[in-house]
């Protein structure tokens, strides 16, 4: 298995200014009959049908088909064409440079690049984000009414109409599943407010939008006691998955933190909850779908002080069961210096981004390869101690439009 512990420090290029604008193609001699004529050929770009030209597109990878779109007139409404369906590509990481600007670089694991890219909308990095299938919704992290659902690489986005239920709330969860056959998508938002006068209880409520219809419902309303919902959720097959975290203290490590299941297939205003328990103490826990499978990365705490971490696992649930699938490798886990016992991480398809808050670095996990590796170095530097730096995941994908 081939490892690397280390950054490769490599030149890093803006989409935009990576685009190579070619201003005629290579003629190419034809022998006639006598062989001894030479005759021009056409352009190929002349004898390609538009349909052909697609599919040929369709196996690039998201830049090359950005530089295909320079070339000339008709390749640039070939690729900005809806028809145009691009084969599935690995998931790139956005990460946050400045806790003031939404603003960073995109990085891209097939060639190992990092990208300036620009997202719509979004104001500031502590928004809520959630992505799935080419799509990123944000919500603002204030009055939590601005929603927006975009796709960061055409720059096209939407604005969600406010959610119904509880105006404001301690703790929500965001979350965004696209149909990968009709486009259309749902997202969620799972709010916790505290009773009033009383800890121990709190309010939770499911409210679901679906692009179909373009209408918000409460999908489900439960009082929890002794636990609460948190800020983490993803959407996996239909159900939603989010973490809830006890309320009681002193508690023993398998009842400091829980998982909840909501069927989302049920329409109805009073869709059941299911707690199941998580399999390790965790200092936190980065929920995300791979292949319609639930997957979480978590911190795994010490046994004597639970909230220090002590290393980090990846587990797969398997109906109620956790799987485990790997653990970091302990000398990329010093790679990271010094690593908060909360950090970010995202994934989708076959990969997993882990990335520490203190620093720049960005570590992957290949699910099928069962490999750990840095990314090229990120083009940013740490300016000042409490710098801060986050990300999210998403999938790169021109056909699909909020």
């Amino acid at each position: 298995m081939e490892e690397e512990t280390s950054w490769i420090t490599n030149r890093f290029d803006d989409i935009g200014r990576e685009f190579t604008y070619i201003s005629k193609f290579e003629i190419l001699p034809e022998i006639s009959d006598e062989g001894s004529n030479l005759n021009t050929l056409v352009p190929i770009d002349f004898i390609l049908p538009d349909d052909l030209l697609e599919r040929i597109f369709a196996y690039l990878p998201i830049v090359s088909i950005f530089r295909a779109g320079s070339v000339c007139k008709r390749w640039y409404e070939l690729v900005n064409s809806r028809s145009l369906s691009v084969l599935s590509q690995k998931p790139w990481y956005f990460m946050f440079t400045s806790s003031d600007e939404p603003t960073g670089y995109a990085y891209d694991p097939i060639l190992r690049k990092w990208y300036s890219l620009e997202l719509p909308r979004i104001e500031t990095s502590n928004w809520f984000i959630a992505s799935s299938c080419g799509l990123v919704c944000f919500m603002d992290n204030d009055s939590r009414s601005q929603l927006f659902v975009c796709n960061p690489i055409t720059k096209e986005y939407k604005s969600l109409d406010e959610p119904p239920g509880l105006k404001y709330s301690d703790y929500s969860a965001l979350a965004i599943s696209v149909d990968r056959i009709s486009n259309s998508y749902i997202v969620t938002i799972a709010k916790s407010k505290q009773v009033p006068g009383n800890f121990l209880q709190w309010d939770l409520s499911v409210d679901v939008y679906r692009s179909e219809t373009m209408t918000w419902m409460t999908s489900a309303t439960e009082q929890l006691t002794g636990w609460r919902g948190g800020d983490e959720s993803v959407i996996c097959d239909g159900v939603l998955y989010f973490l809830s975290y006890s309320t009681r203290g002193g508690m023993g490590w398998h009842d400091r933190h829980g998982l909840i299941m909501h069927d989302l297939s049920s329409r109805s205003s009073h869709g059941k909850l299911m707690h199941i328990p998580v399999p390790y103490s965790l200092t936190c826990g980065r929920l995300m779908n791979l292949k319609d499978k639930l997957v979480m990365v978590g911190g795994i705490g010490k046994l004597d002080r639970p909230d220090i971490i002590k290393g980090i696992g990846i587990w797969i649930l398997n109906g109620e069961e956790w799987q485990e699938v790997s653990r970091m490798p302990h000398k990329f886990f010093q790679g990271f210096g010094e690593f908060d016992d909360v950090f970010a991480s995202g994934g989708t398809d076959d990969l997993i981004y882990i990335q520490s808050y203190g620093a720049p670095a960005l570590l992957v996990f290949d699910m099928n390869q069962k490999q750990w590796k840095w990314s090229q170095k990120c083009p940013v530097t740490k300016r000042f101690p409490l710098q801060l730096f986050t990300g999210f995941c998403f999938e790169p994908r021109l056909e699909v439009a909020p």
